[in-house]
């Protein structure tokens, strides 16, 4: 199927304009983070889909890439594990559920132990 030319979404993410007036806002916007005592995250216990390999998983936290960015750099120092940020979702390696709800109780964050 062809492309229609007259269709901005058919030409790509990147719109340019040498006009100064005219301005492109890609609707996202930087989420603005809550406090720590307002934070509900969950600490969940998973080995589904990873190999048979065992993390520890904390999501629901509501703010800016670079706040969740941080969360998880702390996560992996305190703990001395590798780990990842993706979808919104800090993935911890290891079976480290209490220790990281210990740090993050600490760090005034309300969180929550999910499933076994």
């Amino acid at each position: 199927m062809a492309k229609k030319l007259n269709d901005l979404s058919a030409l790509g993410a990147f719109a340019y304009s040498t006009n100064d007036d005219v301005y492109f806002d890609n609707g996202e916007t930087e989420e603005e983070t809550l406090p720590n005592n307002k934070q509900n995250l969950e600490a969940i216990f998973s080995n589904k889909g990873r190999g048979g390999k065992t993390v520890t998983i904390i999501r629901g936290f509501i703010g800016s890439d670079n706040d969740l960015k941080a969360l998880g750099k702390l996560l992996k120092n305190k703990c001395g594990v590798g780990g990842s940020i993706k979808d919104g979702e800090i993935i911890i390696q290891g079976k480290h559920r209490d220790k990281i709800m210990e740090i993050l109780k600490k760090e005034n964050y309300k969180v929550k132990r999910v499933g076994g």
